[in-house]
């Protein structure tokens, strides 16, 4: 018996089995037909498509069986409205409709952020100060004064005034050229981390933001939905070695800034 044998809702991940293409088409031709035995071999012939998506979302919820749930609805969706006739691969289609549905219920179940008194107390202070400055100078108070007037460094300033926003969700479509949506969670490396300095966050944001959007389709598609590159060359119209090229590229001005 495998030593990485799964056990999910009652399903051993070892025994799924993986359909071909020509399978799949004529699947959903006898699906289309009326055919509800094909409709449930199309479930069980792509539920390792389900895993790989909910897999990473693993450890921000404690019940992995009810998130495999929900991106079974979202796959169910995917088979009930898929169309043959555009040409287009089964997983293309389905893992934006799986990963929506995974993402709304991670939003929808996690837990409100909590800041601390301290730094609620900072951020009246700061306003406070910015009211008092403004009356008195007629003018927008900087960071740096503000911190040399309440005694803390310009970073504590930045994080007091961020606690007085609204929170964003981590699902917030943040990018969308008329195909699939890329939310803020995508751009942010799936890697916990105790302590990581502001600098670098805001200069990984800036390095990416300066990625064409090709290549950040490319590292999204790769490393976030896990595709191959000869499925992104495909989807591309381009080479495999090009999206080979172009994500080497991306990742290598990521790293410069990482250095």
């Amino acid at each position: 018996m495998s030593k990485y044998k799964v056990e999910i809702s009652g399903i051993n991940t070892n025994d799924i089995v993986v359909l071909s293409q020509e399978e799949m088409q004529a699947l959903f031709q006898k699906m289309q037909q009326g055919d509800s035995f094909a409709r449930e071999l199309l479930v069980q012939g792509n539920l390792k498509l389900v895993l790989s998506i909910i897999k990473k979302f693993s450890n921000r919820l404690d019940n992995l069986d009810d998130l495999f749930q929900i991106g079974c609805v979202g796959l169910l969706k995917a088979i009930d409205n898929f169309d043959l006739s555009h040409e287009v691969k089964f997983s293309t289609y389905a893992v934006p409709m799986i990963l929506g549905e995974v993402k709304r219920y991670v939003r929808d179940n996690s837990s409100s952020i909590r800041v601390s008194r301290s730094i609620k107390d900072l951020a009246y202070k700061i306003l406070k100060q910015k009211e008092e400055y403004n009356q008195e100078y007629g003018q927008e108070i900087s960071n740096e004064e503000l911190a040399k007037r309440l005694n803390v460094s310009t970073y504590d300033i930045i994080i007091a005034l961020e606690s007085l926003k609204e929170p964003i969700s981590m699902f917030e479509p943040i990018y969308n050229d008329g195909g699939d949506t890329i939310y803020l969670y995508d751009q942010i490396e799936d890697k916990s981390s105790n302590s990581t300095e502001l600098a670098t966050k805001l200069a990984i944001s800036a390095a990416i933001n300066n990625l064409d959007d090709r290549e950040k389709y490319i590292l999204d598609e790769r490393f976030i939905i896990g595709k191959t590159q000869m499925e992104i060359a495909n989807e591309l119209n381009i080479s495999q070695a090009q999206v080979s090229r172009l994500e080497k590229g991306a990742i290598n001005q990521l790293k410069k800034v990482l250095k």
